[in-house]
Formats: structure tokens, C-alpha cells, sequence
């Protein structure tokens, strides 16, 4: 298992082969050359996620040159995971929307309801239960969308949408990202054929995060920008249609993230309280798993403020209150949560290490199949192994799980 610790010498070998030197490719990234060192030498670790897809782009090479993702599993239920990639893979190559293979599928309304329990798995981060089969119905439901009758093409098309949204999730979570991508694409192009704004909006979203994860920022703001122009004029909280709300509101969280990552807190803000207020108006839903609501407004504000090195105070705010993580329904976004926790408690330099071990722990039994495969959590733990003062079996066992040390 590839071991956070190998992240700096890859900065290191590809800087160097591309004739940089430390202070260029420090500058080319938006951090000083004593930094860059240290994150070389592993006395820093990559814990923004920002970080690493700065320098990526400073060094010409894909975030997964740095990572090494994905890696291998550590565990069966994470081999059942990666093992369904293939097949997601080859029924997203040998199908289109315009040309499908000669096959028989099941009735689409039994190929719906399939889509929608790999999704509640995937929301649970159970990627190997959701994406059990996900490639043979990820093929009928291409069959559907292009050869039924026009009501039958448009609950395939609003199901696929929904499949797709599965395959992106469980690709980018376990390092498979161009596969990711490649879903989350076909879901648009999917979601574009229905003329559903709020289904658009929220197809939008997962090619947002696909890119985003990527590192390809630029790509994923613009595709962000363009879908909130689109989905804003619909998106109101009390109409017929609140799911537009939630779309519109998961966007702003996403550009919000990624102009933390940019460094840029008064845009980040912007789109936060646009959030916020969208949210103060739907309350907690949950349409497609997306978990909108202030719950999750208030997690995605997390993620933002450790990208902008203030995690600390925004986690001792979000811990101290009562039932924090209650109204997140969903396994995904609580050990998201917990692990941001953990992130931010981190960068206190050694001083609330251990919350950050208690809440990455947290994290990690809520979501197994979620966190060992983040490559920032990695960089987690091995931070807070490096700063450990004495033995203590939390840590041991999280360097267990993860691979790590």
C-alpha cells in the first residue's frame, strides 16, 4: 500500500525531472521555497487538498502522480469495491446516448429502483454494494433511453442520470478520477436530454467535484458558474419544485470550496452565505442523497475554512455545539464531517492532536470504505503519528487501518 510519506518524494523526483528548481516550482505553486522543502522531506505533510492540486499544476502532472492512487485495497470489502470499476468502466466506452449494444434489459421501472438503492449505498459509502451490477444497469438503461417509447426514454434517462451520479461517486473515492469524470459527463449529457433544471443542476455538481478532485479548478468553476446561471432563475425554496434550491445551494458550496482552494476567502464567504440563506429556506432535505440543508452548509463551512488554514476556530465552533452532526443523514457526509474535524483540529500544530485522532477515528468507523482511500487522510494520519509524543492505541490502530508508518 502506497504510504502518504511517498507523496513529497514524488513532488521531489517530478520536480526534478522537469529541470525545476525549488524555487521555481515553489512559485509556479504560491508557496515558499522553505515550504516546498520541508513538504519534499516530509516534515510538512499535504493536508489541503488545495495544496496538492497547486502543485501538480506547478509541476505539469496529474494529482494522481502525487497521490499514487489509487491504491490497493486493504481489506475484502475494498477489493469487491475497486472490482467493480472495470465493468463501469467498459458500460460507460460501449454504450452512448445515440448507440447502444444489442442486448435485452430488465423494465425500466425495476432498473430505477435499482438505481436509486445504489445510490442510498453509495450516500453510505458502501461502494461495493452500490456498485454491485452497476455496469449492467448502467447498459440497460442506456437500451432504454435510446430505443423505448418517449415516456419509457424519460424515466431511463432521469435513472441513468441517477446511475451515473453512483459510478462518478465510487470512481472518485476510490482514485479511479478520469473514470469518475467520464460518468459524471455521460450524467450530464443525460441530464441536458431531460430538460430538468434541478436534475441538470445536481449532474452539474457531480462533474464539479469530479473536476475539482482532479485538480482541474479552472475547468470546475467555470462548469459551476454556467450552472448556476441556469438553475438560479428556478431556484426557489418554496415553489413546486424545492429541488432546485438544493441544486442551486450544492453548487454554491462547491464554488465556495474552490475558491478556498484558490486562497480567496471574501468569494468563498459570498457563496457560503448564498448557501445559507438558500438553506435556511429549504431546511434538511435530501433529494438524489445530496444531503442540502444547514447541516450540511455548516460541514461544507468546515471544509472551507480548513482549505484556508483557519480550521481550528471554525472546528472548536462546530464541535462545541450540541448534536452537530445529527441532522447529516447520511454516512458520507457525517464521516466527511468528522474527518474535516480532524483536519482542523490538526492545524493547531500538535496542540488538539488529540481530538483530530478522535474525530478522524470517528470518521474512519463511519465510513471505512470512504477515508482510507483519501489521500489527504493519509497525510492525516502520518502527521499526527510524526507529532506523537508517546504511544497510544488509537493512533496504532489508525496507522493499522490505514496502511500508514
Amino acid at each position: 500500500m502506497s504510504e502518504p510519506a511517498e507523496i513529497g518524494a514524488r513532488v521531489r523526483t517530478i520536480r526534478r525531472r522537469r529541470g525545476l528548481s525549488l524555487e521555481t516550482a515553489a512559485g509556479l505553486a504560491g508557496i515558499s521555497k522553505p515550504y516546498l522543502s520541508m513538504l519534499e522531506s516530509g516534515r510538512r505533510r499535504f493536508e489541503r487538498r488545495g495544496l496538492l492540486e497547486d502543485l501538480a499544476r506547478a509541476l505539469g502532472c496529474a494529482v494522481t502522480d502525487l497521490t499514487g492512487e489509487p491504491y490497493l485495497p486493504g481489506d475484502r470489502a475494498m477489493a469487491e469495491a475497486h472490482a467493480t470499476l472495470p465493468e463501469i468502466s467498459i458500460a460507460l466506452f460501449d454504450a452512448t446516448l445515440d448507440d447502444v449494444p444489442d442486448l435485452p434489459a430488465r423494465p425500466v421501472g425495476d432498473l430505477a429502483a435499482l438505481a436509486r438503492a445504489a445510490n442510498a449505498a453509495s450516500a453510505e459509502s458502501r461502494y461495493s454494494l452500490a456498485g454491485r451490477e452497476l455496469g449492467a444497469l448502467l447498459t440497460e438503461l442506456h437500451i432504454h433511453a435510446v430505443t423505448g417509447e418517449p415516456d419509457t426514454r424519460r424515466a431511463a434517462l432521469g435513472a441513468l442520470t441517477e446511475a451515473c451520479f453512483v459510478a462518478a461517486g465510487n470512481a472518485r473515492n476510490l482514485g479511479s478520477h478520469d473514470l469518475a469524470m467520464h460518468a459524471a459527463k455521460r450524467g450530464e449529457e443525460a441530464a441536458r436530454r431531460l430538460a430538468d433544471p434541478a436534475l441538470a443542476a445536481f449532474a452539474a455538481m457531480t462533474s464539479t467535484s469530479a473536476l475539482s478532485r482532479m485538480g482541474a479548478r479552472h475547468r470546475a468553476q467555470r462548469v459551476a458558474a454556467a450552472a448556476l446561471a441556469a438553475v438560479e432563475p428556478h431556484a426557489d425554496p418554496s415553489g413546486d419544485a424545492p429541488e432546485t434550491a438544493e441544486a442551486a445551494g450544492m453548487l454554491h458550496l462547491s464554488s465556495a470550496q474552490m475558491a478556498a482552494k484558490d486562497q480567496d476567502p471574501s468569494r468563498a464567504d459570498d457563496h457560503l452565505r448564498e448557501a445559507a440563506a438558500l438553506a435556511a429556506r429549504t431546511g434538511e432535505r435530501n433529494t438524489l442523497q445530496f444531503s442540502f440543508g444547514p447541516a450540511n452548509v455548516r460541514a461544507w463551512s468546515l471544509s472551507v475554512a480548513v482549505e484556508l488554514g483557519q480550521g481550528t476556530a471554525r472546528a472548536e465552533t462546530i464541535a462545541g455545539t450540541n448534536g452537530y452532526d445529527v441532522d447529516l443523514v447520511t454516512a458520507d457526509r457525517r464521516a466527511a464531517l468528522h474527518f474535516d474535524l480532524a483536519r482542523g483540529f490538526a492545524q493547531a500544530e500538535g496542540s488538539r492532536d488529540a481530538e483530530a485522532v478522535r474525530h478522524l477515528d470517528l470518521a474512519d468507523r463511519i465510513a471505512p470504505q470512504r477515508v482510507r482511500n483519501d489521500p489527504v487522510a493519509r497525510e492525516v494520519v502520518a502527521v499526527l503519528d510524526r507529532r506523537a509524543r508517546r504511544a497510544a492505541w488509537e493512533l496504532d490502530s489508525l496507522r493499522n487501518r490505514f496502511g500508514v508508518g
